[in-house]
């Protein structure tokens, strides 16, 4: 998963456009409830299965598509 196809799914969750590469999901009111959102998009797209702790390890698009990735190998 790229981190465009991760800023795709934050901007989703979040329900703005205002989202990029570094934008911090938690700084820009996500919860856990919306990171559910996330990490189950993340599963159906990838079928990685990352924890809460994998996001708030990296709340950004480009440090959450990082772990996918490390994950993936």
């Amino acid at each position: 998963m790229s981190p465009d196809d991760m800023v795709a799914v934050f901007r989703r969750v979040l329900e703005t456009d205002g989202v990029t590469a570094d934008t911090d999901f938690f700084e820009s009111g996500g919860d856990s409830l919306m990171g559910t959102r996330v990490l189950s998009a993340v599963a159906r797209a990838q079928g990685v299965e990352l924890t809460f702790d994998d996001l708030l390890g990296a709340p950004t698009p480009a440090l959450l598509a990082d772990r996918v990735a490390s994950v993936s190998r």
